[in-house]
């Protein structure tokens, strides 16, 4: 019989299946492409030259033109007035050529986030933060036009891992509005029972010691140990920090809320960092703009 030490967890490869998600996605806009000679179009607003929010953006607008989804590119300085950029959204709702709209986030001080959002037309909201989308996620029986992108990457993971989520035991960790609230009332909407950690929460491990399924969404670096994961869980790991690396060119590397060696060694599947729940954040975003366009087209 083989010692514990030897146990190693199947690695989940968000790469490959969001790659899979992509070419189903090349052959629908394919479809449409040829059956009403229009295609699915995404708008993505970036206010400010952010390092981070570039490379995110232009990753996103790459991937468009990979899929042969019309990309609508506004760029706005970073002391545009609130209202040209609510002016901004106005129009794009206005466009019929544009079912998706995305605004990068965050937004510079001056600008009221939550005012933004809630100008963007819900049927072009493909990031799923319109509070009426939320508002309906929240809800029994109801359901929102878009669910919030990296969070129904994080179910799609699962789902197509052949990981059941029905009756398990989900602890997330983290309840930002962007991934820990709504994943956790994803898992609530395919039947888990869920619990959420967060930075009050007293005795976190013994709480995550019991789940049969991870999300670490919190922004903390290898914050959970292999020591607090049960055996065979499922770990979905959202979190992505920076760490210095000396050994590295650009003198950091990427690591996750979790500790991957030691939970490796633990868990029954996991996600990598980077190369997890990263590539199917796009490809969901892709996907609810596919969606939001066949809502159109296909009348």
């Amino acid at each position: 019989m083989a010692s514990p030490s030897d146990h190693n967890a199947a690695i989940i490869d968000g790469k490959a299946i969001a790659q899979t998600i992509r070419s189903e996605i090349a052959s629908e806009v394919k479809l449409l492409s040829e059956k009403y000679g229009k295609v699915p179009g995404l708008a993505v607003v970036i206010v400010g030259n952010r390092k981070d929010s570039q490379s995110y953006v232009n990753m996103k607008r790459k991937s468009c033109a990979e899929l042969c989804i019309k990309s609508f590119d506004v760029d706005l300085p970073e002391e545009v007035a609130e209202a040209e950029l609510i002016s901004k959204v106005h129009e794009l709702n206005a466009n019929p050529d544009v079912h998706g709209i995305l605004v990068q986030l965050p937004l510079p001080k001056h600008i009221n986030e939550e005012k933004v959002l809630g100008e963007i037309s819900l049927e072009k909201d493909v990031d799923g933060f319109h509070p009426l989308n939320i508002g309906k996620l929240a809800m029994k029986g109801r359901q929102p036009l878009f669910l919030p992108c990296t969070p129904k990457g994080c179910i799609e993971l699962l789902v197509r891992s052949g990981i059941t989520i029905k009756g398990k035991n989900a602890v997330v960790v983290g309840r930002s509005n962007i991934v820990g609230l709504p994943v956790s009332l994803l898992l609530l909407k395919e039947d888990a029972t869920v619990t959420i950690v967060h930075s009050r929460t007293k005795e976190p491990e013994k709480i995550i010691r019991e789940a049969d399924i991870i999300i670490a969404a919190a922004g903390q670096a290898m914050m959970i140990k292999g020591s607090w994961i049960k055996p065979g869980a499922a770990v979905i790991d959202v979190g992505t920090n920076a760490v210095d690396d000396p050994s590295r060119k650009s003198g950091y590397r990427l690591v996750g809320d979790v500790d991957f060696q030691e939970a490796c060694k633990v868990a029954g599947w996991i996600t990598p960092v980077p190369g997890g729940v990263g590539p199917m954040t796009v490809a969901m975003l892709l996907k609810n703009t596919l969606d939001g366009a066949k809502r159109v087209i296909d009348k």
